[in-house]
């Protein structure tokens, strides 16, 4: 009897199983599907993640952007050129991009050496030394403009040493780089460390067991592996350092034509009352800043698709 009843009840819900097939994902939530092949997405709200993305990336980048090239087009020719192409301008670019550049390509090097060190080697202190990379993140810039300045000045603790020997740093463009070198220090170190910890040491220990040097072992094994997180970093510390106020003001002496970097010369337009001198200029910056940061990004694609090929 208990075996005849099994039987029908498998045979039942065959039958059930047959007429009314099991609802799929989409109907259990009610969503209708306009595309039954197309397959579901993990994560649901696609739709309003991405509207609510696009209006964040509007209002915070897009809009107050355009409002800099809609002023600065209020301007005529003349006036514009005779305000974001003055020689006082230019000699700030120069100072701005090139100090930052500079201290990009120095943090490469620093910032490479420490995030090895980090990485690699066990340490007394490294937790401390790890939270010292991180510090130009917390400190205010000014803070840090001031104390480089009391560093590096005449009479400060290492100027007075440098003084004598004929050497100036600070209110001079080698005061610039490095304050520019300080807080562009970390995003080199953080963007770094991540990709060297995941390369591990055996790589390098079978790059010397196929008779590879040193040097060999770090150019065709490990600097390919870490070339887009350096290039990277760099570009980040590039983009921090181009835009860098507070930390730089105190140290660079702010001398028209010497030691006067391209923001300071946008708070002097906006103390004019210049706002339109003021845009011309900024606008400026973020066409060359648009312009070198496309061509990292291209440079960056290029070793993709080297490594890939």
């Amino acid at each position: 009897m208990t075996i005849y009843m099994n039987e029908v009840a498998a045979g039942f819900a065959s039958r059930i199983t047959a007429v009314a097939p099991m609802p799929t994902s989409r109907q259990v939530w009610g969503v209708a599907s306009s595309n039954p092949s197309r397959p579901r997405s993990i994560i649901p709200g696609f739709g309003l993640t991405m509207g609510i993305t696009l209006f964040a990336v509007s209002v915070i980048v897009l809009i107050p952007l355009s409002a800099v090239f809609i002023k600065a087009a209020g301007m005529t020719g003349a006036q514009f050129a005779a305000t974001a192409l003055s020689r006082r301008a230019l000699d700030a670019y120069k100072l701005s991009f090139g100090a930052a550049a500079a201290a990009a390509a120095l943090n490469a090097v620093f910032g490479l050496v420490t995030a090895w060190v980090l990485v690699r080697y066990e340490l007394p202190g490294k937790r401390i030394i790890s939270a010292l990379v991180d510090l130009p993140f917390a400190l205010p810039t000014a803070v840090a403009g001031i104390a480089l300045t009391a560093l590096y000045a005449p009479n400060g603790w290492i100027g007075r040493w440098l003084a004598p020997q004929g050497i100036t740093i600070a209110y001079t463009p080698l005061g610039v780089v490095i304050a520019l070198v300080f807080v562009g220090l970390p995003f080199v170190v953080r963007t770094v460390e991540p990709v060297l910890a995941d390369l591990g040491g055996d790589v390098e220990e079978a790059a010397a067991t196929l008779g590879a040097s040193r040097f060999q072992t770090f150019r065709r094994v490990v600097l390919p592996a870490i070339g887009p997180a350096l290039l990277t970093g760099c570009a980040l510390a590039f983009a921090r350092a181009v835009g860098e106020y507070g930390s730089v003001i105190f140290i660079a002496g702010n001398m028209p034509f010497k030691s006067e970097i391209a923001p300071l010369l946008i708070i002097v337009q906006l103390e004019q009352y210049n706002v339109a001198g003021a845009t011309a200029i900024a606008a400026t910056m973020l066409v060359i800043s648009f312009a070198l940061l496309l061509v990292i990004n291209l440079a960056q694609g290029w070793q993709r698709r080297r490594r890939s090929a």
